[in-house]
């Protein structure tokens, strides 16, 4: 694509990034095919194609955004799956992050949108706050029909029926491995996933350790940032991802880390940015530190399933393996348990993870299905669900149902806000591969699994 940015605006180091990018497209349509808005909207500004000429106009013309070209750069969920189909390697990631910010810098948009936003970006990344914020949505739940705005409908409607109490596995501190030590990670324990479920990070620590690694939860680390990131709020989520650079590079600097293991994709997706996000910061070369250790927790337990194997660095997400040595028992108690694997966009198309957790999941003694047209969105999106509630629900029903089409017995993902927005809905079990990964290896049964469940009960300390 020819562009004409003048060599005044290219000595803006955003703008030159996104001249960059722009010059890789060639038009040549294959974004559309994967695009979820554009199928289901069937508007070519809801393609990607489309938002780039929108994005490429308002820069280049260095002009306010209007309400048109919001509106569509609004309706992008940043599934990214527009960059696992592009042949000419287009990273509309960068891009689309740079026009959200530019739209947050010069966009007035009406009262109620500022309201909403400034809201989500002040409750959801403080797990106390959202707590609260949950116990509320709790207390109104039933009246959400009655709510004008349906964005206060689906906050209303997606607030779980039940909160688990808090768990102080989640407080900074260090787990010890069993026998011999293989690996010292740090954990990320999160933000919205410590209010909604603390189940995946219980069982992240216990099978990490059950495999060799020693699990720090290190001081001062908490939200990612990508939250208020998308929203374009710059300022906002760099000062939550300097905390977390900060925090790990001192256990970096100190007894050291062979990574950072993140059981949230959404998060995984952005920590490994923190390289490109702070390439212009005094924090530049800390951030690339920690980028260059941020693991999925399934790429770390690939790494752990290879015999005698304490390498750091494990290998390619994007190694298509097969056969991998089983790191679990295979047990009867859920030999040929059919699992549904949904595949989370930001781990499928944000780091080309596809095969790994079902790699795993397989080897533990699982039946894995997935479902038809598994590289598209099921709509959740970080706070797009909330935001874009229409859009988002149209999204869920149709993932839903080829979900329930192949007639799991439970649904197993590896990020918070798809597990949230599918289980809503599906009427069928949703837990965390790796809790599926831990019941199989000895810990307990996922709780999403137990009928006796009780989300009131004490959760065990685990060191």
């Amino acid at each position: 694509m020819q562009t004409t940015f003048t060599p005044e605006q290219l000595k803006n180091p955003e703008i030159r990034r996104s001249n960059e990018i722009l010059r890789a497209c060639v038009h040549c349509g294959f974004c559309t095919a994967t695009c979820p808005t554009y199928q289901v909207l069937g508007d070519e500004l809801d393609s990607p194609r489309g938002r780039i000429y929108l994005i490429k106009d308002m820069l280049e013309n260095d002009r306010d955004p209007d309400e048109k070209t919001v509106k569509h750069i609004d309706r992008c969920l940043s599934c990214l799956a527009c960059m696992t189909t592009c042949p000419s390697g287009v990273h509309y990631m960068h891009l689309v992050d740079h026009a959200r910010d530019y739209i947050e810098q010069r966009y007035k948009r009406p009262f109620s949108d500022r309201a909403l936003r400034w809201i989500l970006a002040r409750i959801l990344p403080y797990p106390t706050r959202f707590r609260l914020a949950l116990l509320g949505a709790k207390i109104g739940r039933p009246f959400a029909r009655l709510m004008p705005d349906a964005r206060l409908r689906a906050m209303l409607e997606m607030a779980p029926k039940t909160i688990p109490p808090v768990s102080r596995n989640d407080d900074p501190q260090s787990f010890a491995p069993q026998g011999a030590r293989k690996k010292r990670v740090a954990l990320m324990t999160g933000c919205a996933q410590k209010a909604l479920n603390t189940d995946i990070n219980d069982a992240t620590i216990r099978l990490l350790t059950r495999l060799g690694c020693e699990v720090v939860v290190a001081e001062g680390a908490g939200c990612c940032g990508a939250l208020t990131h998308h929203m374009g709020k710059t300022r906002e989520s760099h000062a939550t991802a300097a905390k977390n650079i900060k925090a790990w590079c001192a256990e970096i600097d100190g007894q050291g880390l062979d990574a950072i293991v993140i059981n949230t994709s959404g998060c995984g997706t952005t920590v490994k940015d923190y390289g490109h996000m702070f390439r212009n910061d005094p924090l530049a070369a800390d951030a690339a530190r920690v980028s260059a250790i941020a693991r999925d927790v399934s790429e770390v337990l690939i790494d752990l399933s290879q015999p005698d194997n304490t390498s750091a660095t494990p290998r390619p997400a994007k190694d298509n393996i097969a056969g991998i040595d089983a790191i679990v028992p295979r047990e009867p108690v859920h030999q040929g348990l059919v699992v549904a694997y949904h595949a989370a966009c930001s781990l499928q198309h944000g780091q080309q993870i596809k095969t790994y957790p079902k790699d795993l999941l397989r080897d533990a003694g699982f039946t894995v299905v997935e479902p038809a047209d598994a590289h598209l969105c099921c709509g959740s999106a970080g706070t797009y669900n909330l935001m874009q509630p229409e859009i988002s629900k149209q999204l869920k029903d149709r993932k839903i149902k080829t979900l329930k089409a192949k007639s799991p017995d439970v649904i197993a993902a590896g990020n918070i806000g798809c597990m949230m927005q599918i289980g809503s809905a599906a009427g069928i079990p949703v837990v965390h591969t790796v809790e599926l990964l831990d019941w199989a290896s000895g810990g307990p049964k996922p709780p999403a699994l137990t009928r006796e469940y009780d989300p009131k009960g004490e959760i065990p300390k685990l060191r």
